[in-house]
C-alpha cells in the first residue's frame, strides 16, 4: 500500500506517491485541467490509485499563515468531498503552508529554469506535503 499527496491548485494537481514501506515519498507527475474544472480529475486520480495500490489520499490544506481558513481551503474542502463520494479509500487534509516556497526553492538550488519550475512545482509541493505527512505518522507511531 502507498499514499498519495495532493497539491491542489486552479489549473493543475500537483502529485506525489510513497514509496510501499510509507517513507519517503517522491514526485510523482501534475495533471492539467481546465480553469476550476475539478471534476475532469477524478478519473485520472482514480486510475492512478487503481494502478498504484494507495490506501490513503493526503490533500494539501491551503490555511493562512494566521491559521485562518480563505477561499482557497473551501475550494480544498469541496474537492475532498468529491474524492471521497468517486474514490473508496480515505482522503486527510494536511497543512501545506510554505509547500511552494520550499519547493521553489528546491527547483532553484537544483539550477532549474524558471519554464522548468513552473512545470514541475506542483508535484515538488504534493511531494514536500506527502514527506511532511509520512514522518509525522511515522514519529507519532514511535
Amino acid at each position: 500500500m502507498r499514499y498519495l499527496g495532493i497539491d491542489l491548485g486552479s489549473k493543475t494537481i500537483g502529485l506525489a506517491i510513497s514509496d510501499p514501506t510509507l517513507t519517503i515519498a517522491s514526485s510523482f507527475k501534475t495533471i492539467f485541467f481546465e480553469n476550476e474544472d475539478y471534476e475532469s480529475t477524478i478519473d485520472d486520480i482514480k486510475l492512478i490509485v487503481k494502478e498504484n495500490d494507495i490506501g490513503k489520499i493526503v490533500l494539501g490544506l491551503p490555511k493562512n499563515m494566521n491559521n485562518t481558513l480563505g477561499e482557497r481551503a473551501l475550494i480544498t474542502t469541496n474537492y475532498k468531498k468529491l474524492l471521497e463520494d468517486n474514490i473508496d479509500v480515505p482522503v486527510v487534509m494536511y497543512d501545506e503552508r510554505l509547500t511552494s516556497v520550499i519547493s521553489n526553492s528546491i527547483l532553484i538550488e537544483a539550477d532549474m529554469s524558471r519554464k522548468k519550475r513552473k512545470k514541475k512545482v506542483d508535484s515538488i509541493a504534493a511531494q514536500v506535503i506527502l514527506q511532511d505527512y509520512l514522518n509525522k505518522e511515522k514519529n507519532n507511531y514511535e
